[in-house]
């Protein structure tokens, strides 16, 4: 039995290793893009380690395609939107899951109709509020529209865990004298720290990686995001694939950055039981 039990054990320690790798490899494979000329990346060694190394890619990047500024907007409009998916996500799930009030079913269950809206079927009409109430092409113009598509997601996802926690707890607070303010922002919030890491990971890679809105709302080149930025490498003759894909390592590690920061909590996450440890 121990030696089945070890054997299974190395069986799917090696299938994690082997998961691991080829996730690894898209990673590797871009790294790998950025440090090579057109060349090499479509002729000569497409998936070898770079013959050059082209530093070079980068100090383009950053100089003659301004990645710098698309980089500063995508920051902008990102911890902006988190701020506010966080904010107002939090205090809609705690008072749908722990108050009473009327009408409570029926506004949790509108707002997550919101699930199941399509970016692409508003676009035009986004577009055109967004011009009509004046701020097209400046941040807010991104900023409302990724609160509104991510505010759903993010309360459901509040909710369950909100729904997970003791009632004992709040009543014992009451008790003591705290108020329904100083509950939810010493009691409550620390209990759901693994859900916030959980939505601030997935909402900001929503908001990092959007296309589509950012590319109908904002015209202005002063105000794009990184993904329509990366548009500007591509020319009428020819690409500059080496920058692009510096471009594309440089933006990628804001999203490895956070992971890093808050991977622990997304672990605990997994564990509802593991938001209202002690």
């Amino acid at each position: 039995m121990k030696i089945l039990g070890k054997s299974r054990s190395v069986l799917f320690q090696s299938f994690l290793w082997i998961y691991f790798l080829i996730s690894l490899y898209p990673l590797v494979y871009l790294l790998f893009f950025s440090l090579k000329n057109n060349d090499e990346i479509f002729y000569t060694n497409p998936l070898g380690f770079p013959m050059h190394l082209r530093f070079h890619n980068y100090v383009q990047a950053i100089t003659q395609f301004d990645i710098a500024r698309y980089f500063k907007n995508s920051l902008i409009v990102s911890v902006a939107s988190i701020v506010f998916i966080l904010a107002f996500s939090l205090m809609f799930a705690y008072a749908a899951a722990r108050l009473e009030w009327r009408l409570k079913g029926a506004t949790y269950s509108y707002l997550l109709l919101g699930l199941f809206i399509p970016t692409q079927v508003i676009l035009i009409p986004l577009a055109v509020l967004m011009r009509d109430i004046g701020i097209a092409n400046s941040y807010s113009a991104l900023i409302v529209p990724y609160v509104a598509f991510n505010l759903s997601f993010s309360s459901l996802i509040f909710y369950g865990f909100f729904r997970t926690i003791p009632v004992e707890i709040e009543e014992s607070a009451y008790m003591d004298g705290a108020n329904i303010y100083r509950i939810f922002m010493q009691i409550m919030l620390p209990l759901v720290k693994p859900a916030v890491a959980t939505v601030t990971i997935f909402a900001f890679l929503s908001v990092w990686n959007e296309f589509p809105l950012a590319l109908i709302l904002i015209t202005d080149q002063a105000h794009k995001t990184l993904p329509t930025g990366l548009l500007s490498f591509s020319g009428q003759f020819s690409t500059e694939w080496g920058p692009m894909g510096a471009a594309m390592v440089l933006s990628s590690i804001p999203m490895i950055v956070l992971y890093l920061v808050l991977g622990d909590q997304v672990e605990k996450a997994l564990t509802v039981g593991s938001a209202v440890k002690g």
